[in-house]
């Protein structure tokens, strides 16, 4: 078995172990942003909701998601490990997805309910691991982030175009009955996780101590296995939250509820953990927690191409880019754009580095939100390309995607990057758990947001429909700018919070 120090002393750019783990995240990525691209269109489509109701629906379902993370990283860190970890949020999707393929319309919610769970158990752990093959002090580290993002994109690429084509029957229609598509759409997403759960346990022979479960340590300073009833009573617990959870999602009033009391204790426990360590470490949670607010705003605005931009692509947009189908589109054009940006931009950053020009981390956060809000405006130039029943060009709209995209990357990989260095040793876990409950705030801030673009065009023509969404998307951008500037101009306080972390 290889020790910590031969997997972090590796030679070249990446240690070997990314590439497994990189794959196992492109395929349980494929899984949850197939599901994800599906939800509204399926919601409104198939289950007949209304245009807000499938909103508020679609953002409960994915604050839940990034919520349970939390909870993930916190069992990981105290019981499971991050491989037992992974291994049973992998058999809880599969499950989901097979809940799903088996008869979408009368299972929606509990088959949703596994993946969410089993998402929450998944999703933080891989991303801690990939932070452990490396030093603290490597700089390294922000190019291996980067690598392990484009895996995670090129799993949305594929899932997101591919499983809404085929629910839509805008591909494999002559091979697929009218009936079964949406059931093999979701049946999709529940092989490719089975591919991932198998890679996953060929990689575990090179991760040497890497996700083990944690020991417990008796007072005279050795080590014993934690108790097995207490795995085993989170893998029932675990349970014992699905038909709580498919509760919520389906009324989403108590989503509300959860949500207001949520991030209130976590931020009591969070200042309860700051209150026991020293005055340097707890400066660097402070900037931890900055960022975390900001992020919250940048997810709410982002967040809209599963919800809003989901119902404006089935709506509004043509099929002027190749003959594609919008709503394919909109899934998968951000992943696609990262992935053939993220190497350059992760090349770009050690250019400058060497030059000693980096902008921080701060200001690559500014930049974020302005690109951001530079891409809404973007949206917002699509009524300029409109018919008169309100269909506009898909090319623009994926020029929108393309520089929201930028903002993306000046943001989200480093995000994770900036929480593996600012928190301490033993909150590790639940430092990535908060960045990922604070998407979960974000996704609940889309699809409020959605819900309000979207009410603002009810038994109106689909040409007032553009215009309404359009100048939402024109005030999303003004806020997202906003942000950006204030973020560069408090920059100096926030370094100074950071001490040595660059």
């Amino acid at each position: 078995m290889n020790t910590l120090e031969q997997i972090q002393n590796f030679k070249g750019k990446y240690p070997k172990q990314i590439w497994s783990l990189f794959f196992s995240e492109m395929w349980e990525r494929f899984c949850f942003y197939g599901m994800r691209g599906m939800l509204v269109f399926f919601m409104i489509d198939q289950l007949n909701f209304e245009e807000t109701a499938a909103n508020l629906q679609y953002g409960a379902t994915q604050a839940f998601v990034y919520a349970f993370t939390f909870v993930g990283g916190l069992f990981a860190d105290k019981i499971l490990g991050f491989r037992k970890s992974l291994f049973w949020g992998g058999i809880l999707m599969i499950v989901g997805s097979l809940i799903l393929a088996t008869d979408p319309h009368q299972f929606f919610f509990l088959g949703i309910a596994f993946t969410v769970v089993g998402t929450g158990f998944f999703k933080p752990n891989i991303s801690t691991m990939v932070g452990k093959l490396y030093k603290s002090d490597d700089s390294r580290r922000d190019a291996g982030f980067s690598l392990f993002y484009a895996g995670i994109n090129l799993g949305a690429l594929l899932g997101g175009y591919l499983c809404i084509a085929i629910g839509k029957g805008e591909m494999l229609s002559s091979v697929i009955a009218e009936g079964a598509r949406w059931n093999v759409a979701f049946g999709l997403a529940a092989i490719v996780m089975v591919i991932s759960l198998i890679n996953f346990v060929f990689t575990q022979r090179s991760l040497g101590p890497i996700g083990l479960q944690p020991q417990m340590m008796r007072l005279d300073g050795t080590y014993y296995p934690i108790e097995k009833w207490k795995e085993y009573g989170v893998y029932i617990l675990s349970l014992v939250f699905v038909p709580l959870i498919m509760v919520m999602v389906a009324k989403t009033e108590y989503t509300d509820y959860f949500m207001w009391t949520i991030g209130p204790l976590v931020l009591i426990y969070l200042f309860y953990e700051m209150s026991k360590v020293n005055a340097a470490e707890r400066k660097k949670l402070w900037a931890a927690l900055i960022f975390i607010l900001f992020s919250i705003l940048f997810w709410g605005i982002y967040e809209q191409s599963g919800g809003s931009l989901s119902i404006f692509a089935a709506k509004n947009l043509n099929k002027d880019l190749f003959g594609l189908d919008p709503n394919g589109v909109n899934n998968s054009a951000g992943a696609f754009f990262i992935i053939f940006l993220a190497p350059l931009i992760g090349l770009l950053w050690i250019w400058l580095s060497k030059r000693k020009i980096e902008p921080n981390t701060v200001i690559k956060f500014g930049l974020g939100f302005i690109f951001l809000g530079l891409g809404y405006y973007v949206l917002f130039a699509t009524r300029l390309f409109a018919d008169l029943q309100g269909v506009t060009s898909l090319n623009i709209f994926t020029i929108a995607l393309l520089v929201i995209t930028l903002g993306e990357l000046c943001l989200s990989p480093i995000g994770l990057s900036i929480m593996t260095k600012l928190s301490t040793e033993k909150l590790q876990g639940m430092m990535m758990g908060l960045w990922f409950l604070a998407s979960a705030y974000g996704q609940y801030v889309a699809g409020i947001i959605g819900a309000n673009l979207a009410t603002a065009k009810e038994g109106s023509t689909n040409y007032d429909a553009l215009i309404a969404y359009t100048d939402g998307y024109k005030q999303l951008g003004i806020y997202a700018v906003i942000a950006g500037v204030l973020l560069i101009l408090i920059s100096p306080i926030v370094k100074k919070l950071m001490q040595d972390v660059k």
